[in-house]
């Protein structure tokens, strides 16, 4: 009954930006920790940004931090990734996680389907 379905990825060159986004359905969003998780060859998975319940408390992966920036509009029931600054490295398929409640430090219970980001010239 939960979903997540990110959107926004894509094609982009070294040096630009991507938005990415996640609509959530099938439960109360403004209630849980969210968080982006990234999958590639190179890395396997990796966490690399979290927001709390509200947006208030944010946190990334140190190889992220002052490039992306995570978001969400709870009215919306969406969450956001800006990415700028983007090389190759940050290429995988990028999926947007569910919070099994609202603290950072619980489980990821829910994945989206995953986008693929390619960073490439």
């Amino acid at each position: 009954e939960v979903q997540l379905a990110e959107s926004g990825g894509g094609l982009v060159q070294p040096g630009g930006s991507l938005r990415l986004s996640c609509a959530a359905s099938g439960f109360t969003f403004g209630n849980y920790y969210m968080n982006w998780v990234r999958q590639s060859p190179g890395k396997g998975l990796e966490w690399i940004a979290g927001i709390s319940s509200s947006g208030g408390s944010l946190l990334y992966v140190d190889s992220v931090k002052g490039r992306f920036t995570i978001s969400r509009d709870n009215a919306m029931n969406t969450m956001y990734l800006q990415m700028n600054s983007l090389n190759p490295e940050d290429s995988a398929v990028y999926y947007c996680t569910k919070g099994a409640g609202s603290n950072w430090r619980d489980a990821l219970d829910a994945w989206g389907q995953g986008i693929l980001v390619t960073v490439s010239s």
